[in-house]
């Protein structure tokens, strides 16, 4: 493993010496690059000392032959090229803003612009700088690039005597975090993986429809994640106002039923089937053609049942990995047990939404893994595409598990 470990400048820099620490005790070869505000905080020499590698400093070498200049001028696109994942901890709110909006004046943010593999960001500063709209719209263009992993600070005491999040989160995480995408990579190569997302729309009339408050936002963390991952990916997506995961083949569908249609059209192509989709569990079966006039009468709708794309699938999968999801307000864990054995699931994915702060139109989630095996993993609040990726790493293992088996 070849790691190129970015730190940036905040009193959080110290830290980074452990981290490269503990990626070389995790078997990675570190080589490292400090902006010029990093070091105000620590020497290159501590990381020099500690990787047995040279410290990369500035964009372009000074006071050097004219030779060691032109070297100096393409260095970055050698550490971009030489290394498998680009970590930087601590990562600056003036760094997320370099990285988000492309712009390239030292080493670092060059560098970034020019890497294609994975990226992992540890951000680290002030509370209130965390809680700035600005921080924050950086942060979610980060998020839904793809291959990218933000390392989430965690709150407490702050060196500026604030409290609250901010603090760089502990070096061993960061570096399990790095490790763990880096043995990710492309372990679903060969998979075909459909995906169903968002919310379906029932038309009342012309103009009217029922839903609900589904963003898509899970399953389009999922098709990213898994394409990061080598799979070819179909995603079925209902109404959303999200870009599409790039690299993914989409379906848009409207109602249920076209969504149910596209599933079982692309079910044949699949190895492995998640639906995450919230689809409306009732539709009017004759729409009127034209719009119904508001009276001061009463009205009754006669509502029909949509299809079960779930049930029908776990009756014709053959051996694909079958993953559902339970969104409830109460009494999850029985709902999830309950559809994992009636629909045929190998897992199903089980979350509260009636939590404020997750779930439905959310960036963040969290859910409960329940497996067919028994099996029950809690994870805990994090970024949906954090938590795709770790209902991935379940389907590894449960892909991993048939093939013994067979």
């Amino acid at each position: 493993m070849r790691i190129l470990l970015g730190v940036g400048g905040g009193i959080a820099a110290y830290k980074a010496a452990q981290l490269a620490r503990a990626l070389m005790e995790r078997g990675a070869a570190v080589e490292t690059v400090m902006t010029r505000s990093a070091r105000e905080f620590i020497q290159p020499l501590t990381f020099a000392s500690l990787t047995g590698n040279k410290v990369i400093t500035d964009l372009f070498a000074s006071g050097s032959s004219d030779q060691d200049t032109l070297s100096s001028a393409i260095e970055h696109i050698r550490a971009a090229r030489d290394n498998e994942l680009l970590l930087v901890a601590p990562c600056t709110a003036d760094l997320l803003a370099k990285f988000a909006h492309g712009l390239a004046d030292d080493f670092l943010s060059t560098t970034y612009l020019a890497f294609t593999g994975k990226v992992v960001l540890a951000p680290a500063m002030n509370v209130n700088m965390w809680n700035h709209p600005a921080v924050q719209a950086n942060l979610a263009t980060l998020r839904q690039r793809a291959g990218h992993i933000i390392v989430d600070p965690d709150a407490g005491y702050l060196a500026c005597g604030m409290t609250g999040p901010g603090r760089l989160a502990d070096p061993k995480h960061i570096a399990d975090v790095a490790v763990q995408a880096l043995r990710r990579r492309e372990d679903l190569t060969g998979e075909t993986v459909l995906i169903s997302a968002g919310p379906t729309q029932e038309p009342l009339d012309p103009v009217r429809f029922i839903s609900n408050r589904s963003s898509g936002k899970m399953g389009y963390a999922l098709a990213d994640a898994a394409r990061a991952r080598g799979a070819r990916v179909i995603l079925v997506s209902g109404p959303v106002h999200l870009p599409p995961p790039a690299g993914v083949e989409m379906v848009r569908v409207r109602t249920a039923v076209e969504m149910r249609d596209a599933i079982i059209g692309r079910l044949p192509e699949s190895t492995i089937i998640i639906k995450s989709a919230a689809v409306a569990d009732y539709h009017v079966a004759n729409v009127p053609a034209q719009k119904v006039k508001k009276t001061a009468a009463k009205v009754s709708i006669d509502l029909d049942p949509t299809p079960d794309i779930l049930a029908e699938c776990g009756r014709i999968k053959g051996d694909r990995i079958l993953i559902g999801f339970a969104a409830e307000t109460q009494n999850m864990m029985q709902e999830a047990r309950r559809k994992m054995e009636v629909k045929n699931c190998d897992m199903v994915v089980g979350n509260l939404v009636s939590q404020e702060g997750i779930g439905f139109e959310s960036d963040n989630n969290a859910v409960t893994l329940i497996l067919r095996s028994g099996e029950v993993e809690k994870i805990a609040e994090a970024p949906k595409r954090e938590i795709a990726d770790r209902i991935l790493d379940q389907i590894t293992k449960l892909r991993l598990a048939a093939a013994v088996h067979e």
